[in-house]
C-alpha cells in the first residue's frame, strides 16, 4: 500500500505504506533461500485487543545479500507470477520456473542492451494477469530516466512497444479477456497524467486522466487481491483516491473522497470492503477504517483500529482473515496480527537489534514473511505463520555482530524540552568510549524515516571501533505526523536544534568528543547539517553530504524548478510569503555563513541532478570557501584551515548509494581527517564490495 510523492531524496516519496511502492529504486532479488524447516519459533511479547496509533509510511525495498565469503552485491527486481519467477539476468529480461530460479535454465525474453543504456537495470516487473505480456521499466544506473518496455510472451518473445518516462504502472484485464496497461507519464520530475494501453490486434494508447494541479502528484496502485486500481492524487498534505474496476477497466472510475486540504486518506481491498488509512478525526495520526465497496463516501466510514500516539506504521499486509501492521513504537519495531473475523489483536516485539523491515512480495495466504535489519547487520527471515499464530525465525548462522556489537535506544532533552530519540551502536569490548570516533547521521525532512537499511561501510566502522549514532528529530516521520509537522515549514529550527542536543547527548554521556565527531546526511538531510556547521562548528570534526540541498531560499523562489511547487508545504513558499522567507533566511545554510573555523566538508554531487540543483551546491562550496579564508587571516600563524571538497560526479542520478568509489572516497577522507589508520578498513571492507 504505498503512494510516491517526489522530493529531494533521490527517490520517490512515499507517503503510503510501503507495499503500495511497488516500483521502488534498489528493490533486489535476493538468493537466500529458506524453508519453513529452517525457521524457529519466536515466543510473542504480548497480546492486545486495542490498537495503536499510526502515521505516513515509506519503504525502500532493499534486499542486501550477504554471501559466503561476506560479498555484498545489489541484484535487481524480482516478481513470481504463475509458475514463473521474472527477473533481471546480466543485461537480460529473463524467466525461469519457480523451482528453477536459482539455475542457469531460464529463458530470455529481452536484451537491455537494445536500448543503449548505460548500465541499464530493471526497477520494476509487472506481469499481464494470464501472462500473455510482461512490462518491465528499465533505467541507466547514472540516471533517473526511465523506459517501459511491454514484451509479448510467446515461444519467440518480442518487445511489442515501449513508453518513455513511466513511473507507476499496473495491468489490468477487461471484460473482454483483454489486458489493459496502466501506467503514468513522468515530465521534469512531475507526474501528472495517466495512460492507458492495449496491445495486439487491438493496439492503442490514450490518455486517461489529467491532475491540473501542479503541486500533485499521481501514481497507481493496484490492490493485493487485484480488485481495484487505485488513481492516488496527492501531495505533502492532501490526497485523492478515485478506484478503477479491476474487471471492468474502460468504465468511469468512483471517486471515493474529494480532496481536502490537510487530509491524507489510502485504501485497500478485501471481500467486497475498502480498509482506508486515514488521519481524519482526533489525533490527527493515521488510523484504519473500513467501509463497504459500494459506499466509499467519508461519511459511511466505520473506525477499525487505532494506535498508540508514537507509532509509526511503516508497513501493512492484507490476507484472507488477517490485516498485518508493521510498526515503529518509541523506536522499537513491533509486528500486530489483526484478525478480521473476530477483530483480535496480537501483538508481537521484534528483536531489539532490528532497525527496519523489508517486505517480501508474497501470494502464499498462509503465511507473512518479512526480513528484519539494521545498519550493521544484514537481513534476516521471519515468517509469521496464521495457522499456528506464530513467529518464525530463520535458523543457521548466527551473524558475529550480535555477539560484538551493542545497540541502545537513548534520548536527548531539546531545548524546547521534547524528547528526541537516537539509536547507537558501537563494539560491545569498546574500552573508553570518549576516546572513540563518532559517525552521526540525520535526516529530519519530508515526514521520513532516516535511512536504517543495512551498509557495509557501516558495519566496517563499527567493526573498527566507531560509534554510529542515528538521530531522529523532528521533520522525520520516526514518532508520527505529528512528529513530522513540528520540523516542518516555520518549525524547521526545531529540527536543528534536536541534532544540536543529540550531538551534546552524546557527548556527555560519554560517546565521544568534538575533536573525534563526524555528521553525514545526503539530499534534504544537508539542510541540518550545513545549518548546525553555521551555529556550532565546535561540535564537529568532519562533514560528509550527498547531493546535499543547502541554497534552500534560493531553490524555492525559483518556480521553474521541478519540484518547488511540490514542496511548498515542506519549505514554504517565501516567494508570496515574507514570514516564510524571514524564517527561511534563519536556517538556510547559504544564508547564514561567517568567517569561523568550519569542520572539514566533503561533498558529492552530481552534474545532471534535478532534485538538487549543482548551481546551489557550487554556490555553497564557494561561500564556505571564502568563509574560511577570511577567518584564516586573522587565525595566527599555524593554523590549520580545514579541507573544503566538493567532488562532482557525471550523471544524473540523484543518489548511487551503492557506488564503491563513492563509498571508499567517503569514508577515506573521515579516517585522513581524523588522523587514523585506515589500512584494517578498507581490507575488511573488501569482503563486502567488489573491488
Amino acid at each position: 500500500m504505498g503512494l510516491w510523492n517526489s522530493c529531494r531524496e533521490g527517490f520517490p516519496r512515499c507517503f503510503l505504506l510501503s507495499r503500495f511502492v511497488s516500483c521502488s529504486p534498489s528493490y533486489q532479488k535476493t538468493k537466500i533461500q529458506v524453508s519453513f524447516k529452517d525457521l524457529l519459533p519466536v515466543k510473542p511479547e504480548s497480546e492486545n485487543s486495542i490498537s495503536e496509533d499510526m502515521d505516513a509510511f515509506e519503504k525502500v525495498r532493499t534486499r542486501l545479500e550477504t554471501q559466503p565469503q561476506e560479498e555484498y552485491e545489489i541484484v535487481n527486481a524480482e516478481i513470481k507470477h504463475g509458475g514463473f519467477v521474472y527477473y533481471q539476468e546480466g543485461c537480460c529480461l529473463v524467466r525461469s520456473k519457480d523451482e528453477e530460479a536459482d539455475s542457469d535454465n531460464y529463458e530470455v525474453l529481452f536484451n537491455l542492451e537494445e536500448l543503449k543504456l548505460e548500465q541499464p537495470f530493471i526497477d520494476c516487473i509487472r506481469v499481464a494477469p494470464d501472462e500473455k505480456y510482461v512490462a518491465a521499466k528499465i533505467r541507466a544506473e547514472d540516471s533517473e530516466t526511465s523506459t517501459c518496455i511491454v514484451v509479448k510472451l510467446s515461444d519467440q518473445p518480442a518487445m511489442e512497444a515501449s513508453f518513455p518516462n513511466v513511473s507507476s504502472f499496473e495491468w489490468v484485464k477487461d471484460e473482454e479477456d483483454e489486458d489493459v496497461l496502466f501506467y503514468t507519464f513522468q515530465r521534469n520530475l512531475r507526474c501528472h497524467d495517466v495512460y492507458r494501453a492495449t496491445f495486439g490486434d487491438n493496439k492503442r494508447n490514450e490518455r486517461f486522466y489529467t491532475e491540473k494541479d501542479p503541486s500533485y502528484f499521481v501514481f497507481l496502485y493496484l490492490t493485493k487481491d487485484s480488485r481495484f486500481l487505485t488513481l492516488n492524487i496527492m501531495n505533502k498534505t492532501t490526497s485523492e483516491v478515485w478506484l478503477i474496476d479491476g474487471l471492468s477497466p474502460w468504465d468511469p472510475p468512483m471517486l471515493i473522497q474529494k480532496r481536502i486540504h490537510g487530509m491524507l486518506y489510502y485504501v485497500e481491498h478485501r471481500d467486497d470492503e475498502l480498509y482506508i488509512l486515514t488521519n481524519v478525526g482526533e489525533p490527527t495520526e493515521f488510523k484504519l477504517m473500513r467501509t463497504a465497496a459500494d459506499a466509499p463516501a467519508i461519511m459511511n466510514w466505520d473506525l477499525f483500529f487505532t494506535m498508540k500516539r508514537n507509532t509509526k506504521v511503516v508497513d501493512l499486509d492484507m490476507f484472507k482473515d488477517h490485516c498485518v501492521l508493521f510498526l515503529k513504537h518509541s523506536n522499537l519495531l513491533y509486528v500486530n496480527v489483526i484478525g478480521l473475523a473476530d477483530d483480535s489483536v496480537r501483538s508481537l516485539k521484534l528483536p531489539p537489534w532490528a532497525c527496519g523491515f523489508i517486505m517480501d512480495t508474497n501470494s502464499d495466504p498462509k503465511n507473512c514473511p518479512f526480513q528484519l535489519c539494521s545498519p550493521i547487520r544484514p537481513p534476516k527471515y521471519y515468517t509469521y505463520k496464521f495457522a499456528e499464530g506464530k513467529l518464525f525465525e530463520e535458523t543457521g548462522h548466527e551473524d558475529p555482530i550480535t555477539k560484538t556489537s551493542r545497540v541502545l535506544r537513548i534520548e536527548a532533552k531539546s531545548k524546547d524540552g521534547k524528547l528526541v530519540p537516537m539509536t547507537v551502536f558501537h563494539k560491545t569490548d569498546s574500552e573508553d568510549l570518549q576516546r572513540k570516533p563518532l559517525l552521526v547521521h540525520v535526516y529530519g525532512a519530508y515526514g521520513m524515516d532516516l535511512k536504517m537499511n543495512f551498509r557495509p561501510e557501516r558495519r566496517v566502522l563499527v567493526d573498527d571501533g566507531w560509534i554510529l549514532a542515528y538521530c531522529h528529530v523532528r521533520g522525520g516521520g520516526e514518532l508520527g505526523l505529528q512528529w513530522h509537522a513540528d520540523g516542518r515549514l516555520t518549525k524547521k529550527l526545531n529540527g536543528l536544534a534536536d541534532l544540536e542536543a543529540c550531538i551534546k547527548t552524546l557527548h556527555s554521556q560519554g560517546f565521544s568528543q568534538p575533536s573525534l565527531t563526524t555528521l553525514s546526511a545526503f539530499s534534504a538531510g544537508g539542510v541540518l547539517v550545513g545549518a548546525l556547521c553555521n551555529s556550532k562548528p565546535e561540535l564537529l570534526r568532519a562533514v560528509t553530504l550527498e547531493a546535499p540541498f543547502l541554497d534552500v531560499l534560493n531553490t524555492m523562489m525559483d518556480t521553474t524548478l521541478p519540484l518547488t511547487l511540490e514542496e511548498l508545504e515542506e519549505w514554504g513558499n517565501p516567494s508570496s510569503d515574507e514570514k516564510h522567507k524571514n524564517y527561511i533566511k534563519r536556517y538556510c545554510p547559504c544564508q547564514n555563513m561567517k568567517p569561523q573555523h568550519y569542520p572539514s566538508v566533503h561533498i558529492t554531487a552530481y552534474e545532471n541532478d534535478e532534485r538538487v540543483p549543482l548551481k546551489g551546491i557550487v554556490n555553497y562550496t564557494e561561500k564556505l570557501k571564502e568563509a574560511v579564508a577570511e577567518h584564516s587571516k586573522g587565525a595566527g600563524e599555524g593554523y590549520q584551515p580545514p579541507n573544503i571538497v566538493l567532488d562532482i560526479q557525471p550523471g544524473g542520478n540523484h543518489v548511487i548509494e551503492d557506488s564503491h568509489k563513492k563509498i571508499t572516497t567517503q569514508m577515506k577522507f573521515l579516517y585522513d581527517e581524523l588522523g587514523l589508520d585506515s589500512t584494517d578498513a578498507f581490507e575488511a571492507l573488501k569482503k563486502y564490495l567488489k573491488v
